[in-house]
């Protein structure tokens, strides 16, 4: 079975041929993987940072959508054949970048129809991580201000569109080239970063109540545009230490194939979607991955069709 992975950790993406996978244990389904997706997390695991499962030499790849090849005992409410997508973690081998990949059920959601295979497997992780930052991190409410900063990314922009589903007002911070992008999201404000935002945003709302960073090296920046006594959550790994009362979150995202199911049900409507930059072969996984980190305009998606 041909995969992108590494042979060591913090070693370059390569081609290459594994095993193919064992028949799924209990509890476990075999996914014939048809999309998948890349982000900077992938980096994570490439050099080691994010412990995600099986051992070098490995498949990289932590989110799919596919076609279930095989279900293990156990799992009565998958059948071979169901289109599915996944954040399959942990890894009992291999990733998704690679034919096929074994998943904990419990990780997996019908892929809706209306989607697109790419939009598919690019969708797992930054939705179940926009769910995780507000709805459980911040228990953001209809009619509250919330902040998004970095609005313009995959994720970033996802929390735009979840907070404003949630009814929540939503300011949020990106280049002015995708302002327009962010507002047709539903954002009620778009503030260019490169200013003093976080001033502006205390001019607008006396201080936001609660916040979200999803620009690398920015939490501590976003934390100035929170009021006293609110919430701050960072998906960036970058939590600055509490002060003015204010509590912060660390978001890690958790595979949860429930919430993933009904986050697919918002797909499925248009009220979340996924912009794709480009759609590339396997053999050119390891350049993708380093457009993705160089900060690519949008998902791009690694495509397995045979």
């Amino acid at each position: 079975m041909r995969a992108a992975g590494i042979t060591a950790l913090g070693e370059p993406v390569e081609i290459f041929e594994v095993d193919e996978l064992a028949t799924p244990a209990a509890g476990e389904v075999l996914i014939d993987v048809v999309a998948a997706g890349i982000g900077n997390w992938d980096e994570l695991v490439r050099i080691g940072s994010w412990q995600i499962g099986g051992p070098a030499p490995m498949a990289l790849g932590t989110e799919a959508t596919g076609t279930v090849a095989a279900a293990g005992s156990g799992v009565a409410e998958l059948r071979e054949g169901d289109e599915v997508m996944t954040h399959p973690l942990p890894l009992r081998r291999h990733g998704t970048w690679a034919g096929r990949v074994l998943a904990p059920a419990a990780t997996v959601a019908a892929r809706p129809p209306e989607a697109s295979w790419e939009a598919g497997g690019a969708f797992p992780i930054p939705a179940l991580t926009a769910a995780q930052a507000l709805d459980e991190a911040l228990g953001i409410e209809s009619g509250g201000w919330v902040v998004v900063n970095g609005a313009g990314g995959v994720t970033g922009g996802l929390l735009v569109q979840l907070a404003a589903a949630r009814g929540a007002r939503v300011i949020a911070t990106a280049s002015a080239k995708k302002a327009e992008r962010i507002r047709d999201y539903g954002a009620s404000e778009v503030l260019d970063y490169h200013g003093d935002w976080p001033a502006l945003v205390r001019e607008i709302t006396g201080g936001a109540p609660k916040a979200v960073n999803a620009a690398r090296g920015q939490a501590a920046t976003t934390l100035k545009a929170v009021a006293d006594g609110g919430r701050l959550a960072t998906i960036t790994g970058d939590p600055p230490r509490e002060e003015r009362g204010v509590a912060v979150s660390d978001v890690y995202v958790r595979p949860d194939g429930r919430q993933l199911s009904a986050l697919a049900e918002l797909l499925a409507h248009g009220t979340l979607s996924v912009p794709i930059a480009s759609v590339r072969p396997l053999d050119q996984a390891a350049q993708a991955l380093r457009e993705v980190v160089a900060g690519a305009d949008g998902a791009i998606v690694l495509s397995l069709r045979t």
